[in-house]
């Protein structure tokens, strides 16, 4: 197998041209991003102290929908908020009937003291903590609670640990971080110690054909906003990586949700 070639030496794209990237990939961000297990729903209620039916809920960085049509189906009454306009338009194209507001964390558009619940699927660190705790305070109702959770890749699987490997060389250990690393997102939950986090990770894992893991791993914004040509010599070159130790072509993926919970007195 040829390695792919790294990513060059120099300036890396900016944060806020990551956090855009998934626009124009959101209709490949919805097929083939992993969803999360009902434990995870579970967990949530057990450690905001309520549970999801009736629950005034909003979900922060909603993009395309995949949590937010979980909770909806688990009974919370969601209000999502999502910044992009082409996830946004994938969000309104799969639920119809929930809800949506443009805007972010680091500036609700909602009024106080109207939330339950309020929730961060895989888009907490896209936030600035220093603006986004204030404002989720400001939005959470006396006893209500903040839920953070991260699918992140089980990395004592080996197949899954070597492939983390090559994800580094290629795009080097700070950006293979954002590329779905586990630890780092709740480290930086809330660097001003302002709130009490609880944390639970819940194991679980999928069967998906080969095509399908390609597409999530080039769904993660480091690869929307690599060089197009060297992406798409890494994914050749990761094709044959999988194939190597799953011949039928399913993948079985491991993730652990790092679940993080806060209430507010």
């Amino acid at each position: 197998m040829t390695a792919a070639q790294p990513w060059p030496a120099g300036p890396r794209p900016s944060h806020a041209a990551r956090a855009g990237s998934f626009d124009a990939a959101a209709a490949q961000y919805a097929a083939n991003r992993p969803s999360y297990p009902p434990a995870l729903l579970d967990a949530v209620e057990e450690l905001a102290g309520r549970p999801l039916p009736g629950a005034r809920t909003v979900d922060v960085g909603a993009g395309t929908g995949i949590a937010t049509a979980l909770l909806h189906a688990r009974g919370a009454d969601v209000l999502a908020v999502e910044p992009g306009a082409g996830m946004a338009a994938e969000f309104r194209r799969a639920l119809p009937g929930v809800p949506l507001v443009r805007g972010d964390g680091n500036a609700l558009p909602v009024a106080d003291a109207r939330a339950d619940l309020v929730t961060y699927a895989q888009s907490w660190h896209w936030t600035d903590p220093a603006r986004s705790v204030p404002e989720a305070l400001r939005v959470l109702r006396p006893g209500g609670a903040l839920a953070l959770w991260w699918n992140t890749e089980a990395l004592d699987v080996r197949w899954i640990a070597e492939a983390g490997r090559r994800v580094a060389r290629f795009l080097g250990p700070d950006a293979a971080a954002e590329a779905g690393r586990p630890g780092r997102p709740g480290l930086r939950a809330d660097p001003s110690g302002r709130l009490a986090f609880a944390r639970r990770t819940v194991r679980w894992s999928r069967r998906v054909p080969v095509d399908t893991r390609l597409a999530n791993i080039g769904s993660h914004s480091v690869f929307l906003v690599a060089p197009a040509e060297r992406t798409a010599a890494f994914l050749e070159a990761e094709r044959a990586h999988l194939l190597a130790v799953f011949p039928d072509g399913t993948v079985e993926e491991t993730y652990d949700v790092l679940l993080l919970v806060a209430r507010t007195p």
